[in-house]
């Protein structure tokens, strides 16, 4: 992740359009979470707190927060809802978002914050998708051992990235998505199968994991061969991020898939 920037060091016709959209600002908070956004902080104004995401537009990053600009609507049942989006103002883009007020959940075996993630992957699993440009046959493609990714494809809207910080659980205990850079198209069991690897890579044993993803409607609809086909690809792609990036976490996701795949059966050799 890139330094933060802080709300006072942005350019001031950028601080004027964001205040145009949210009245005066009293308090501006940095938040430190997250990994990919240059401008993340919480705004306090007389009558509410709005979240607030952004990135230079000559940064990689703008692509995706179009994209979560796009998806949002879409997504409002599991998600925080878009408020506004500033698209190159002083040369930036940023994303406001109503705030919302939780936590990250705790993934470790016997967690009570397991069932509002499950149920959150489940609602979504729920929702209709739209034409997206992002199809998961074509994302897992070089990672298949030239295998064929058909049974990845479908009509489902997934979010496939679920480390704990892209979740928060509130008051009421469910549990609410967040960062959309990578909606996607796909098969509906693939969103349960992603979770799973990183409930394994927090403890559960392979079993576990593939019981809790057994909780959502999605699940029932994979077949074996379509779990092994994806669990290949998952020791290819996290070998290949923690190859690139070896840190802590991803070496423990690389561990994890390939715990689940030997726990399925599949062979992976080098």
């Amino acid at each position: 992740m890139r330094q933060r920037t802080e709300w006072f060091d942005l350019p001031d016709a950028l601080r004027d359009a964001i205040t145009a959209r949210t009245g005066e600002i009293l308090d501006a908070r940095t938040v430190s979470e997250g990994m990919n956004s240059p401008l993340a902080a919480t705004l306090r104004t007389t009558d509410r707190v709005v979240f607030v995401k952004g990135t230079p537009n000559d940064h990689a990053g703008v692509v995706t927060q179009g994209r979560e600009a796009m998806i949002n609507p879409h997504v409002r049942p599991v998600a925080p809802a878009l408020l506004w989006h500033i698209e190159d103002t002083a040369g930036w883009d940023v994303l406001g978002f109503e705030h919302v007020e939780g936590r990250h959940p705790d993934y470790a075996p016997g967690s009570p914050d397991l069932p509002a993630v499950v149920a959150a992957v489940d609602a979504l699993g729920a929702l209709p998708c739209p034409d997206l440009p992002i199809k998961d046959e074509n994302r897992w493609r070089s990672y298949l051992d030239g295998n064929d990714p058909s049974p990845f494809a479908g009509s489902a809207l997934l979010h496939t990235d679920y480390r704990p910080s892209n979740l928060l659980v509130v008051d009421d205990g469910t549990a609410r998505i967040v960062d959309w850079a990578w909606p996607t198209r796909g098969a509906p069991w693939i969103d349960p199968a992603c979770l799973l690897v990183w409930l394994i890579a927090f403890g559960h044993t392979p079993d576990q994991a593939e019981a809790h993803a057994a909780r959502t409607r999605a699940w029932k609809t994979a077949t074996p061969e379509g779990l092994d086909l994806f669990a290949l690809a998952n020791v290819r792609l996290w070998d290949d991020i923690a190859g690139h990036d070896p840190q802590d976490w991803t070496q423990r996701m690389s561990s994890a898939a390939q715990r689940w795949a030997h726990a399925r059966g599949v062979s992976t050799p080098s």
